[in-house]
């Protein structure tokens, strides 16, 4: 089962995402589902209600997680799970990191997308890639120094999925950002 628009905004409403992070989560749904469609225009058969979800609800944990520094991917994805939404658990379980086992060279998935749609989003900012790294190493990864092997890790799959996902669509990377604005 897939939560609804208005159903994602009510969880959003009910669990007290900090208003920032709900407009983060907006931008990263627009940049899903721009990438999405433009997939599936080319022969990929994503489930667009499932991208939009996944993306609306991946920090739906996050207020929470501030509070008490628990893996907000993993509190998410167990909440979404005990309300009934396993597939919408599973993509915001891998937001941050996906799956080692899920990389299929030919096809993008659901997760996919909206893992590398947060990646591209730095608070309320479409930037690419890089930047956002950078903002990732400044925050977290300097103040917690056993996390540099996992995020260059996270870092090279992310240059991976990107190369995947454009050499599919007729647009570039640097091109999400004027595409949204010009909406």
């Amino acid at each position: 089962m897939i939560p609804t628009k208005q159903q994602c905004f009510d969880l959003i409403r009910q669990y007290q995402m900090l208003p920032h992070i709900v407009r983060h989560s907006q931008l990263v749904t627009d940049v899903a589902m721009l990438i999405a469609g433009k997939l599936n225009s080319v022969g990929e058969q994503l489930d667009l209600a499932l991208v939009e979800a996944g993306a609306l609800l991946h920090d739906i944990t996050k207020t929470m997680s501030i509070q008490t520094n628990e893996n907000h991917a993993k509190t998410g994805g167990e909440l979404l799970i005990s309300l009934g939404y396993p597939s919408v658990a599973n993509i915001v379980r891998q937001h941050i990191c996906l799956d080692s086992n899920s990389f299929a060279p030919d096809a993008v998935t659901e997760a996919e997308v909206v893992n590398y749609a947060d990646k591209r989003v730095k608070h309320e900012e479409v930037v690419d890639i890089e930047d956002r790294f950078q903002d990732v190493i400044d925050r977290y990864v300097k103040k917690l120094p056993g996390l540099q092997a996992r995020f260059k890790q996270v870092q090279r799959e992310t240059q991976l999925l990107e190369q995947k996902i454009f050499s599919k669509i007729d647009i570039s990377p640097e091109q999400i950002r004027d595409i949204l604005s010009n909406r």
